[in-house]
């Protein structure tokens, strides 16, 4: 009887909320979560968790982004299935993984909660499980042809090219495949080079890069719960970057206590390893803020026990004062609930001099912010290898005048000519942005 109640309370508390995701949306942060230095407001302990999940619409006929002042944005492609990241090839080949979540188990009201949200959300659809590959051969910023380049895949994210080897990461392994220049089709067998932590797959993204030498790769696993709710247990080597043999196969945590990190890139300035990672929820509409931030060999930021350094989480329970006393605080704070999953240098020469060696994040969008937060693509100016600005926007217009989502960013890369491509995984599309005088040249 009182489970059934608890479930009357929840669902009711669900429809309201989502009831109210027709209003408009402003995806502003409050000033103080961003930065290199965040002023926290003290923690807000709800027992439900708010949900403010924009309505997935796609984006009428002919509508796009809307680009900053003194750049344009073009579809580089439509029509694709729930794209969410990209790499490119060094031939100017744009790889896509198309994919989504991997079945999971029930999870309770909490798990119907966030089933829910996904399927509002427009995550709530089967993976396509494979990679297609565009080609732009007349280089006019379009995609002029498409081809299935692998199939058959486990919800694949992440994506590395070493010589003539290229790995997959799925949800739960690194899969290696042999590649030759110009390839549009792989049909060769994949060798699995190692397994991933999977499981519950709370966060099922595996994201992937080489090192510059080639010998190892990293790979980004988010963790199995919020806080460690479902047991410390089920976080063993999650939460972290692991540092993978490409050789061999063998792993060892690299960097650990970043609840869900992805788009790793290196800095090129000094050629440190840098992810951005989505925060914990439930402790208010401006705590925690996501971040980007160098990650060290051997270093612990915080999760579970503690967030932006030694601020502990009195939720966590066994408390471990030990390791939160070894917790290194983020370099640079990017919204609470924004859900930063993309990442890439401006190491080209396409954009203005001032931009030169900054950051490009995809923010997918908060689901329990209120007002939502994220729905946008930025970007960080960095000086001698550190942030150096305040964040600035480069596409906004993902939500709709009536609060709705026509598209949701999520991996970013610089193509051959130096343009932004943007995965738009509501949206379905490949976006390219570029200088708008540049633009107009073409």
């Amino acid at each position: 009887m009182r489970n059934a109640m608890l479930s009357a309370f929840f669902i009711g508390a669900l429809t309201l909320s989502l009831a109210a995701c027709s209003e408009p949306a402003d995806t502003g942060v409050a000033e103080q979560t961003f930065g290199p230095s965040p002023t926290l407001p003290a923690p807000e302990e709800s027992w439900l968790p708010t949900v403010n999940i924009a309505t997935a619409t796609g984006w009428p006929a002919g509508a796009k982004p809307r680009a900053a002042n003194g750049m344009a944005v073009n579809a580089f492609a439509t029509g694709l299935d729930h794209p969410r990241t990209v790499h490119v090839l060094p031939n100017g080949d744009v790889l896509v993984a198309e994919s989504n979540a991997p079945p999971k188990p029930s999870g309770g009201i909490k798990g119907w909660i966030m089933g829910m949200v996904m399927k509002r959300a427009g995550a709530g659809v089967p993976s396509a499980n494979r990679i297609t590959l565009l080609r732009d051969a007349d280089g006019d910023g379009v995609a002029e042809t498409r081809s299935i380049f692998l199939e058959n895949l486990f919800s694949p994210f992440g994506m590395a090219l070493v010589g003539e080897e290229f790995y997959v990461a799925n949800a739960d392994a690194i899969v290696k495949f042999p590649y030759r220049a110009g390839d549009t089709k792989i049909t060769a067998a994949g060798v699995k080079l190692t397994d991933l932590p999977a499981g519950r797959n709370h966060h099922w993204t595996k994201d992937l890069i080489a090192s510059p030498d080639g010998t190892k790769l990293y790979a980004t696993v988010g963790s199995n719960s919020n806080i460690g709710e479902n047991g410390m247990e089920e976080e063993a080597n999650r939460a972290a970057v692991l540092e993978v043999d490409r050789v061999s196969g063998k792993w060892r945590v690299f960097a650990s206590g970043l609840r869900n990190p992805n788009g790793p890139a290196w800095e090129p300035k000094t050629g440190a390893l840098w992810v951005v990672v989505n925060e914990r929820d439930e402790l208010g509409n401006d705590l925690v803020p996501d971040y980007m931030t160098s990650v060290k060999d051997g270093a612990f930021y915080g999760w579970p026990y503690s967030y932006f350094g030694q601020k502990v989480d009195t939720r966590v329970e066994p408390q471990r004062p030990d390791l939160v006393a070894k917790a290194i605080a983020p370099d640079y704070a990017l919204g609470a609930h924004t859900a930063s999953l993309g990442l890439a240098f401006n190491t080209g020469n396409l954009f203005p001099p001032e931009m030169a060696g900054g950051a490009f994040v995809g923010q997918h969008g908060s689901w329990n912010r209120k007002p939502r937060s994220g729905y946008k693509v930025i970007f960080v100016p960095f000086t001698d290898g550190k942030p150096s600005g305040k964040p600035q926007d480069v596409l906004t217009g993902f939500l709709n005048d009536n609060g709705e989502a026509q598209g949701r960013p999520v991996g970013v890369a610089l193509d051959k000519q130096g343009a932004l491509l943007v995965a738009d995984d509501v949206g379905n599309a490949i976006w390219r942005v570029t200088p708008a005088a540049r633009s107009a040249a073409r």
